[in-house]
């Protein structure tokens, strides 16, 4: 069974920084594609793609909303995936979920059979 855990949100004023985490356990870590979405508050509202990697890392994407300030990367022996977002700012604020399928990435969020809890993130003025 595969498990993904995601930690490291928080409180962060606007033009803060914060990097989150998310382990994976229960399954082929090297062999999957690991991707950041986030959903913003509000019933209705669809996950956003913000960043994905693919399972050798050398291929990473980015959403618009935060190209140029967040980073994805991997760690295959710890077997986590991390996005460190830059200049933070209150439209950022969201829900932040990892998402898993193998081998490469995808922008769309029902391309993903494996999806963590989340973390929150609130940024505020």
């Amino acid at each position: 069974q595969v498990h993904l855990g995601e930690s490291g949100g928080g409180l962060v004023q606007r033009g803060g920084s914060l990097k989150l985490s998310c382990v994976v356990s229960g399954g082929a870590f090297a062999d999957y594609a690991m991707a950041w979405f986030r959903q913003a508050p509000g019933k209705e509202r669809a996950r956003e793609f913000v960043a994905s990697i693919n399972f050798s890392g050398n291929g990473k994407h980015y959403g618009d909303a935060v190209k140029g300030r967040f980073t994805i990367s991997r760690h295959d022996v710890l077997k986590t995936v991390y996005l460190q977002m830059d200049s933070l700012q209150p439209k950022g604020t969201a829900r932040y979920y990892c998402a898993a399928r193998y081998y490469y990435e995808d922008q769309k969020p029902e391309a993903y059979g494996y999806w963590g809890q989340g973390t929150q993130v609130t940024v505020y003025s």
